[in-house]
Parts: structure tokens; C-alpha cells; sequence
């Protein structure tokens, strides 16, 4: 009898705790969506605001969790590293991916990030990776992007598909890594991009678009109309705003022809949009363009949300909106000296020369300096450790000449990098920098000048403007609430990893934002 008591007293106090934990344990989502917008930028879409509807920004706005203060952890992101950033939690000192383009060491020649469309250069797990070993494979995980370096390094290394459209036919395709579905066929078959590219026009949406002008140069312009033709015409359409439909399209036929969101198991979809200006022109050349490109960005944006909620559930599943931190419309090549802003060119290729000629004054004619590449000089290391040369000493030289020369602001060496992390100003730097494909001395240009290099044929003007964008946390039971602090794009990783309770990535080191709420 007493046994028989304890028997039912132990039962009672297992489902009192069991009920406790099902009362106080939040549900994990079904459907994850990430979304990455790229070039999305606080200020434009705060101009644009009242040409959009009630069913995208301005939703995310009124029912989610807004951080109108987000930044990426390191310097100068474009769209591969923001993303990889994103996904992994970690900035590219760790996780590898410095750039879209870098230069391979062993060749001297540039080399892309995804190669072959395979994520073999992201050296860490990722967000999907984690979910993927947490559910023993059987959570999905999808990516869609216009370009394959957001697609592939979105999905990450154990991903059921990354899906991209090919810059040369428009069809959207995949590489070896991934399975090819048989439902892909099937839509590049049907009636889109790849097949009616040619008969598409793309005017402003309406007049009112036509007649806003938030931007100053010059008053309102004339509407403008831009047909697709040519060998670049998918390039074009890739950076224009018609892109976004096509690529919710693509999201719709993947939602159809896939058990997404509709079983026990979180899975995860990553998407990439586009919100830069056409054809990565200027504010000054296409002003109105851009203005259009976030009016449709966020009509689609509305069309996607209403999408996925339709299929899985408002409170089964959590949208992150976020943008990839850069912005190329205002990349433009001016003539400040004709306004006497200080200005000028700084020819990185004949720094090289003239730091090579240095460096064989100092220590015996050779050929030190291997090559460059955006700001950044590649020594000849194999050379200079042959000489028996103290590498130190040889970066200390090399920078305090560079210095000299007009144009540069600072100079800094790998070394220098590596020391000088906890500096606020140097960390951020820093964590753009990776030893095994960055160079050994990066050239800070001053801003207002122009960085050149006659073997590319690249010119950038620098610029340091602040740049803002937004973070939206939106779906479950989430609260509205705008979170004034500022908070960078790596705490997404954790945050995500904690409300699907599995591990974050394994470079990730820092903590989940705020709790939450369901």
C-alpha cells in the first residue's frame, strides 16, 4: 500500500511538472523565413513610405519587432559577406567569406566565393546547418536568391536546395551540391523570366510613383520605361525592381512542390530581394527607378508574407527582414573638385610599383609586392622568407611609406589588424579580415578620393556615410515593439538558435538578442 502511494505520489508530481513545462515551454516555429534584402537602406524607405500600402513594411512595422538601428559587426559588407555574417553568427575572420570576389593566393587571380555554386569556402556552420544536424536532416532547408553567392551561402552546407537564376539564359538553376527537384524543370519550362523576358516593360507603377521625387537634383523627372534586350538583359533584370516578382513566384511554385512548413519539424527559407537601384546606376541617373523599386518591393514583400501565412499559420511561423548593409546607387565617380571638395585619385597600381622599388632599395632587387586587389596589397611571402627577411619589419617599412603618398588616410598591415582588435575603430576591420585570402596590407583611401587600379579597370570613390537599415522580427505571438538599441546582424544566428532551441552556429560567440515573446 505504502509502494502503491509513492507509485501514484511520484506519477502525480511527473505530470505536474510535465504540465508546468507544456504550460511555460513556448512553441518552436514551423516555418522560419529569412529574408535578406539587399541594399535595403533606413533612409529610402523611410522617404518612400507614402507610396506603399498597409500589407508589407508598414505591417512589419505596426505588428512586429522593428530595430531601426541594425549593422553589420565589420567593415565594408556587400552581399556574399552579409550574408554569410547572417547565417553563421560570426564575422569573416571567421567564417571566411571577406568579399563575392577575392584573390586566390596560389593563382593571382581573382576567385569567387561560391565556385562550381558550392559553399566549400564558408568555414563554419551555419543557422541551417545546426537545424539540420538538430532534427537529424529532417527539418528542410531552401534558398532562393536572383544570385548564387546569396543563395548558396544562405543555405549552407547540408541544405535540400539553392536556387539562383543564371545570368546568361534567366532559367533558375542550381549546382551538383544540391538535389536538383524535378519541379524546377517545370517552371523555367512555364511562362517566366527566362521566356517572356523579352516582351517585358518595365514603367512606373503608377502615377503617383511617377509624380513623388523625394531627391533633389534637378526636380521631377520624366516617367521612364526600360525594356530588356541584349546580352545583358538578365543582368539587368537581376537589378531592377521586376525581379522581386519573379522571385516570389519561384517562392510559390518551391512552397507548392514542397512539405515546407507543413509538418512538426521547423524548417527554414531563406529568400534574397532586391532594393538597389537599376542596374546598379546612381540615384542621379535613375532617381525615379529606385523610388519605384521600393513601391513594388513592398507590394511583394505584403504578397509574400500573406503567402506563407496562408499556408502555414501567423503564429506558426517567424519572418526576419533585414538588408545586406552597403549600397552601391551612390557610388558615383564625381568631380568634387570642381566644387573644391578636397579630392583625387589614388592609383593603388602604381603604389605597388613605387612600394616595390622601395622595398628592393632597402633590401636587394626582387619582386616583393605579388599583386593587388581592391584596397588591398599581397606580398610575395615565400620570397621574403627565403631572404631570410624579418616580415615584421618589412609591413612596418611597407606602411610607413604608403603612408605617405597623397590620397591615403591609413594604412594597415595583418599584423596590425591582428594586434589592435579591441580597438573599436580597428575591431570592425579587423573582422573583415581573413589571413587566408585577404591581403597583407590594406590601404585606407581618404574619403572623397578615388581608388584606382589600371589592371582591373576599377574606380570607387570613397565614401564613410553612415548607412542605416532596419531589422523586423515578425509571425508567432510576437509583440510590436521598435527597440531603439542598436544591434548588429550576428546576434540573429543565436536569437534564432535559442527559439528553435538547438545550438547556434559553431564560430558564433556572441549572445541571442532579447527574449522572444510568444
Amino acid at each position: 500500500m505504502v509502494n502503491s502511494n509513492r507509485i501514484l505520489t511520484s506519477l502525480a508530481m511527473l505530470m505536474a511538472l510535465m504540465g508546468v513545462e507544456a504550460q511555460t515551454a513556448p512553441d518552436v516555429p514551423r516555418l522560419v523565413v529569412n529574408v535578406v534584402v539587399d541594399q535595403l537602406r533606413s533612409d529610402y524607405l523611410d522617404a518612400f513610405s507614402p507610396l506603399y500600402g498597409n500589407r508589407g513594411f508598414r505591417r512589419l512595422l505596426s505588428e512586429g519587432r522593428t530595430y531601426p538601428q541594425a549593422q553589420y559587426p565589420f567593415a565594408s559588407p556587400d552581399r556574399a559577406s552579409a550574408t554569410a555574417c547572417l547565417m553563421s553568427g560570426a564575422s569573416p575572420y571567421e567564417n571566411g567569406i571577406v568579399a563575392e570576389r577575392w584573390l586566390d593566393r596560389s593563382t593571382l587571380q581573382p576567385t569567387h566565393c561560391v565556385g562550381k555554386g558550392q559553399p566549400d569556402r564558408l568555414l563554419v556552420s551555419t543557422l541551417t546547418d545546426e537545424l539540420k544536424v538538430a532534427t537529424e536532416g529532417k527539418g528542410l532547408v531552401y534558398s532562393i536568391a536572383p544570385n548564387s553567392d546569396a543563395a548558396v551561402l544562405a543555405a549552407g552546407h547540408a541544405a535540400d536546395g539553392a536556387f539562383w537564376m543564371d545570368d546568361e539564359t534567366g532559367r533558375w538553376t542550381t549546382s551538383d551540391y544540391y538535389r536538383t527537384p524535378s519541379w524546377l524543370s517545370y517552371f523555367n519550362s512555364s511562362n517566366h523570366a527566362s521566356q517572356r523576358i523579352g516582351d517585358w516593360v518595365w514603367e512606373p507603377t503608377n502615377d503617383f510613383v511617377g509624380e513623388f521625387n523625394y531627391f533633389v537634383s534637378g526636380g521631377t523627372k520624366p516617367p521612364f520605361k526600360h525594356v530588356f534586350k541584349g546580352n545583358r538583359r538578365f543582368r539587368q533584370f537581376k537589378a531592377s525592381a521586376l525581379v522581386n516578382e519573379e522571385i516570389n513566384d519561384f517562392v510559390a511554385h518551391c512552397l507548392q512542390n514542397t512539405m515546407l512548413g507543413k509538418d512538426a519539424v521547423t524548417d527554414i527559407l531563406n529568400i534574397g530581394l532586391y532594393a538597389g537601384n537599376f542596374d546598379h546606376k546612381t540615384v542621379v541617373e535613375c532617381p525615379m527607378e529606385l523610388q519605384d523599386t521600393y513601391v513594388r518591393l513592398d507590394d511583394q514583400l505584403g504578397r509574400l508574407i500573406d503567402m506563407v501565412e496562408e499556408r502555414v499559420g501567423r503564429d506558426r511561423v517567424l519572418f526576419v527582414v533585414t538588408s545586406t548593409g552597403y549600397s552601391d546607387a551612390e557610388q558615383a565617380d564625381d568631380n568634387l573638385a570642381q566644387y573644391r571638395i578636397p579630392s583625387g585619385e589614388f592609383n593603388i597600381t602604381r603604389a605597388q610599383l613605387l612600394l616595390n622599388m622601395y622595398l628592393s632599395a632597402v633590401y636587394g632587387q626582387a619582386q616583393y609586392v605579388e599583386a593587388t586587389m581592391g584596397n588591398q596589397i599581397y606580398f610575395d611571402l615565400k620570397n621574403i622568407e627565403k631572404r631570410n627577411i624579418n616580415l615584421s619589419e618589412l609591413l612596418e617599412r611597407s606602411a610607413d611609406f604608403l603612408i605617405q603618398l597623397e590620397g591615403v588616410r591609413d594604412v594597415y598591415t595583418s599584423q596590425r589588424l591582428a594586434q589592435g582588435a579591441w580597438i573599436p575603430g580597428i575591431k570592425a576591420l579587423r573582422n573583415a579580415y581573413n589571413p587566408k585570402c585577404s591581403g597583407d596590407v590594406m590601404v585606407q583611401v581618404a574619403p572623397g578620393w578615388t581608388l584606382v587600379n589600371e589592371q582591373t579597370g576599377e574606380r570607387h570613390q570613397q565614401r564613410e556615410t553612415y548607412m542605416g537599415f532596419p531589422l523586423y522580427l515578425y509571425g508567432l505571438t510576437i509583440k510590436a515593439e521598435v527597440v531603439e538599441s542598436p544591434v548588429t546582424v550576428d546576434h540573429i544566428a543565436p536569437t534564432l538558435a535559442r527559439c528553435l532551441r538547438i545550438r547556434a552556429p559553431n564560430a558564433c560567440s556572441v549572445e541571442s538578442m532579447l527574449n522572444i515573446e510568444h
